[in-house]
């Protein structure tokens, strides 16, 4: 057996597919194939069912798979501990956040560190996925959210406000009531996010013309004159052709949270990275 095959195991048994476990680790999907096939060799059974759908673990598959998951935990202690001991103001640091928050609020921040430490490489991840700090898909993570995990040391960073915004041209709609008026919100996925609940009650006859994910979308379809939005203020608040509009009560905040895994809370360039964060945006 070839442990990095396990790895490839992995990968395919999480993403359901050859395609996204090649996508996930970097390798071309034929390469994937062949090394399953050599692992399934080695072990003498088949790991998985092909189906239709993608790729479904079979009996023995699911025995492999609690030991390759403790191989793969063992594996990535020992890098987090290592890591943890690097006192040297050099090599990467991958971070995960939201689009806009990494956008406005973090891509300064970081610009002023990477001068200060050029020896630093700040890979910025923005997706709404939920990377896992003990997987070490990412170091840092921010996210409106706590974290629950024990082996993650987290803080509330900081407190957002947010408002309503429409395109600066547009009369505005009458609190409780918003007929005829069109939404820009959240996607279906996050429709029950406290803003997107918050703007329905709000204005319970709008209509819904367009739902994201993605606050950056939201922002440029309502500076567009697409309809009123629920943005974060550090984002709403510098969109030139938009206006603050008040609906008699301010929408819901948010926190934000960040977190670490705690091996690596003796890592110098992350402890260097958070310390210029929280001095720059902690409320």
């Amino acid at each position: 057996m070839e442990w990095s095959d396990l790895r490839i195991f992995l990968a395919i048994a999480r993403e359901g597919t050859l395609g996204g476990a090649a996508q996930k680790l970097g390798q071309s999907q034929p390469t994937m194939g062949r090394r399953l096939k050599a692992l399934e060799l080695a072990v003498g059974h088949t790991l998985f069912q092909r189906t239709g759908e993608g790729f479904v673990l079979t009996d023995e598959g699911h025995a492999v798979l609690s030991h390759a998951e403790r191989i793969e935990e063992e594996a990535l202690a020992l890098q987090r501990q290592l890591d943890g001991q690097d006192q040297l103001l050099e090599g990467m640091l991958r971070i995960s956040s939201s689009d806009w928050f990494g956008a406005h609020l973090l891509a300064p921040v970081f610009a002023e560190f990477v001068k200060l430490h050029p020896q630093v490489v700040v890979e910025l991840l923005t997706s709404q996925s939920l990377y896992s700090l003990p997987r070490r898909e990412a170091d840092v993570v921010f996210r409106i959210r706590p974290f629950d995990e024990p082996e993650v040391i987290s803080r509330r960073l900081m407190h957002i406000p947010y408002g309503v915004y429409l395109k600066s041209d547009i009369e505005p709609p009458r609190p409780g009531d918003g007929a005829g008026t069109p939404l820009v919100t959240m996607d279906t996925n996050f429709a029950d996010m406290p803003d997107a609940v918050w703007l329905r009650k709000m204005l319970p006859h709008a209509h819904v013309v367009l739902r994201s994910n993605s606050r950056e979308v939201q922002a440029r379809m309502c500076a567009s004159g697409a309809g009123v939005a629920v943005l974060p203020r550090p984002l709403g608040d510098t969109l030139a052709s938009v206006t603050r509009i008040d609906l008699g009560e301010a929408p819901p905040g948010r926190d934000t949270f960040v977190g670490y895994h705690r091996d690596l809370k003796r890592l110098a360039r992350l402890r260097a990275l958070l310390d210029l964060v929280i001095e720059r945006l902690s409320n």
